[in-house]
């Protein structure tokens, strides 16, 4: 019995389509490519969302706060709903 270490090239080809194996051949070259042109463009994308949050900053403070309060009020009901319903009653 011995030891398949590499697939056989036919199971491979079948598995991937002739698509995937240029893929697999032309990645080194457009890996660079990519990188060079995608740098730009991400550091582009979060200088953006730097300066929106930065103008949008107290507005997002606001909506913060409203948001605790919302949640404080409805644990606070929350917590007398389970205070009248463990109350004795009267019969």
């Amino acid at each position: 019995m011995s030891v398949k270490l590499l697939p056989d090239l036919g199971d491979l080809t079948e598995g991937l389509g002739v698509t995937g194996i240029v893929g697999i051949i032309l990645l080194p070259i457009f890996l660079p490519v990519i990188g060079s042109v995608g740098r730009p463009i991400a550091k582009a994308v979060v200088k953006k969302g730097l300066a929106l949050y930065e103008n949008n900053k107290e507005a997002l403070e606001e909506l913060r706060d409203n948001w605790e309060d919302i949640i404080a009020e409805a644990k606070a009901e929350v917590g007398e709903e389970r205070m009248k319903s463990a109350q004795p009653t009267d019969v």
